[in-house]
């Protein structure tokens, strides 16, 4: 493992800690990815989506720690600083077996968590599914359950939230999202959180996406999943997983005023988490960056699932 890099400092409502960068090889990958807490502990492991960053998570991750978990926050292949992928392949499935690699390599057992937002939760929601003996909570946020998202994505609201997903099928959309300094980004945040100063995350997400095979990485993960296009065969059971229902407790969680995922997707995604100690919970006052627009409420409620028995 390269040795750690730069070191930010949080404080928040928590004791100040060290939340630092690290590389760690994954089966040919390098992986870039921020930990907090004292290595040894149960490792907590959250994945970002889109257009997004490990950043993201620079609220949580010390409350995570000063829960008592060494929490990880890897940036996505294709991410930077993660590398690109040599043969291409963006997608969940491959990103599942990125994470079920990154809980092996880092030393992870059963007490393991996983914490996924927007794509990161159908992530998680693969990884806890296809390696269940690896983690005993899941905790997903903005992006419900497979089979809610059926019941409800082909209604006409949802389809019009939903238009970039099929803009991005185009070779075109790789110029149009890049265009002013990525000014699609900025108005897809708008749209999504209604109010919210995504000044700094924006910097940590055009970072991330600046370079212009980034941004196609990124956007490859729509083409996979939506056209099918570059799926990697290596990958099926991996993609496959993500449709299933995870056997741990899970804790689902959604923005009121999501303005990506509508809040009557959420409404039904109870009744997709069979698994005794499971709730899903609407968050007022948030949209879909709702981790970060009310860090406090949205970090408690992690927290209190995650002590329960």
């Amino acid at each position: 493992m390269v040795p750690p890099g730069r070191t930010r400092m949080c404080r928040l409502l928590f004791p100040v800690v060290d939340v630092t960068e690290h590389r760690i090889d994954l089966d040919g990958l390098e992986v870039a990815y921020l930990a907090c807490g004292e290595e040894g502990r149960p490792l907590a492991i959250c994945l970002h989506g889109f257009p997004d960053s490990a950043r993201t998570w620079r609220h949580l991750l010390p409350a995570l720690a000063d829960a008592g978990y060494r929490a990880v926050a890897p940036w996505l292949r294709g991410y930077a600083p993660t590398a690109l992928d040599a043969k291409g392949r963006y997608q969940n499935g491959a990103e599942v077996a990125d994470t079920i690699a990154l809980h092996e390599a880092l030393g992870g057992d059963g007490d393991a968590v996983l914490i996924g937002h927007d794509w990161g939760a159908r992530i998680a929601t693969g990884a806890a599914a296809f390696a269940p003996e690896r983690w005993s909570k899941l905790v997903t946020a903005a992006v419900p359950p497979a089979g809610a998202v059926a019941q409800a994505f082909f209604s006409y609201d949802q389809l019009h939230r939903s238009w970039y997903m099929f803009f991005f099928q185009h070779p075109l959309s790789d110029a149009v999202v890049g265009m002013n300094d990525m000014a699609f980004i900025d108005r897809l945040w708008d749209a999504w959180s209604p109010g919210y100063d995504a000044t700094e995350d924006l910097a940590h997400v055009k970072d991330a996406l600046r370079e212009p095979e980034r941004l196609t990485a990124a956007l490859s993960y729509y083409r996979a999943t939506i056209g099918g296009a570059g799926l990697a065969p290596e990958y099926q059971a991996q993609e496959d997983a993500i449709s299933q229902t995870p056997p741990q407790p899970h804790l689902y969680l959604h923005g009121v005023d999501d303005g990506c995922m509508g809040a009557d997707l959420a409404r039904t995604a109870e009744a997709f988490l069979p698994v005794e100690g499971s709730r899903a919970v609407l968050v007022d006052g948030t949209g879909h960056f709702l981790h970060l627009e009310k860090p406090d409420v949205v970090n408690e409620h992690i927290i209190s699932f995650l002590r329960q028995d």
